[in-house]
Formats: structure tokens, sequence, C-alpha cells
């Protein structure tokens, strides 16, 4: 876990997207890291044929805020997390630094934020393409 998240109990980094086009067969990627930042989970999803990019990208943040949520169960309202993702949208849009107009990113970005309400805290940073890529592999 970088320096400067250290105050974080869990990171986690995602990512998704479509291959054959966008829309496409959805896939994502998603690691768990506890404070140390010892991996604990390294998932790889699929989404089936019609979802898009930025589809993909939320349902795999959904994904691993789910999984991470069941495995701390009534610890979540203790435990501050750090996700990490290269995709500009879903973090501007989960933050409100940017307005989500399209219907079907609205509902995906409101689940997000319910998602996050029961951890204590939490913090959405961008990041580059190519460090998203060193954990994830894509």
């Amino acid at each position: 876990m970088p320096a400067h998240e250290t105050s974080a109990d869990y990171m986690i980094v995602f990512d998704g997207g479509t291959s054959g086009g966008n829309p496409g067969l959805g896939y994502g990627s998603y690691a768990i890291f506890d404070a140390r930042g010892t991996q604990r989970v390294l998932r790889h999803l699929e989404f089936g044929a019609s979802a898009t990019n930025n589809e993909a990208e939320y349902n795999t943040l959904l994904a691993a805020l789910a999984d991470l949520r069941e495995r701390l169960k009534q610890q979540v309202a203790q435990t501050v997390i750090v996700i990490r993702g290269d995709s500009r949208l879903v973090i501007a849009q989960v933050t409100g630094e940017w307005e989500a107009r399209d219907e079907r990113m609205t509902t995906l970005r409101d689940a997000a934020r319910a998602s996050l309400r029961p951890f204590k805290r939490y913090r959405l940073v961008w990041q580059a393409r190519a460090e998203t890529v060193k954990i994830l592999g894509h």
C-alpha cells in the first residue's frame, strides 16, 4: 500500500473493460490489500456480452466492495478503506466531482455510494493505468 495510505485498513484496486467492442464482453479484476500491503484477494470477473466499459468498471467496484463487506461482517463500520482505479469517470462520479447524466450510470453510481456507506471512512483515488496493470495484469 502506498505510504500516504497507511492509515487505511484495506485498499481495493479495481479495473474493468470490454473485449470485442464497446459494448462487448465485460470483464473486471480487483485486488484487496490489508494495512500492511499484503494482497489478500485477487479476483477476475466476467459480466457477459452486453456490457460497456463503464458498466464493467462499476460492476467490478461493486463486486470488490461486496466482497470486502462480506469478509468484514460487523467490523465494516470500524473500517477505513482506500479505493484506487484508473477510471476517471467512475472515481469522479462516485465522489461527486462529475455528474452522472446517463440513467444507467446514475444507477451504478448510486449503488456504489450505497455500498460505501457502511464503512467508517473511504477515499477514492484515481491512479494511472500503468499502476493498475502492475497490480491486476490488465
